[in-house]
């Protein structure tokens, strides 16, 4: 029995689309102050000042070490889960793809947790400061701790992932 198509198509898009924004987004944190084109580090502060995501502008150092973690084991991921996704079929798929989305909604729920409870009022750049500004700035994350757990629901439930059958060799 086949996984449903739409949940591997979503899934591949998902890692698709997570290349160009974790390579032009996310890790520049990371870099040195002037190594990225000023389009892009225009584009990540109109991001953080209008989604009110201080994080990105001068992470803690806990959320540097996620940003680490996207950098050095899921950015090498990506590529590979959106191919097995686009392909379809790819039973191999499934312990890294469990792996993967495990440690994201790991780092999610923290994430998640100081977007709700942290008191931002003291931060160097605007956080959120109302219920309403910490709900639109969750919004942002929400997508990114929802797909992996539907990815582990699917890999873990899904009789099409399931390791229990093994073919033949000829």
């Amino acid at each position: 029995m086949a996984a449903p198509r739409w949940r591997e198509r979503l899934f591949a898009l998902y890692f698709l689309s997570h290349i160009p924004v974790t390579a032009l987004i996310d890790l520049q944190p990371l870099l040195p102050a002037g190594l990225c084109p000023a389009a892009l580090t225009d584009l990540l502060q109109w991001y953080a000042v209008t989604f009110r995501d201080p994080m990105m502008l001068q992470p803690p150092e806990w959320f540097k070490a996620f940003i680490y973690c996207e950098a050095f084991l899921q950015m090498p991921f990506f590529p590979v889960a959106a191919y097995a996704f686009f392909k379809g079929g790819c039973k191999w798929i499934r312990t890294p793809a469990i792996i993967y989305s495990t440690h994201v909604a790991t780092t999610l729920i923290a994430i998640l947790a100081h977007i709700l409870f942290h008191d931002f009022s003291t931060s160097e750049h605007l956080g959120p400061q109302t219920q309403r500004e910490r709900l639109v700035l969750l919004s942002v994350y929400a997508p990114y701790l929802l797909i992996p757990l539907l990815i582990l629901f699917t890999m873990l439930s899904s009789p099409h992932y399931s390791l229990g059958e093994k073919r033949k060799r000829k």
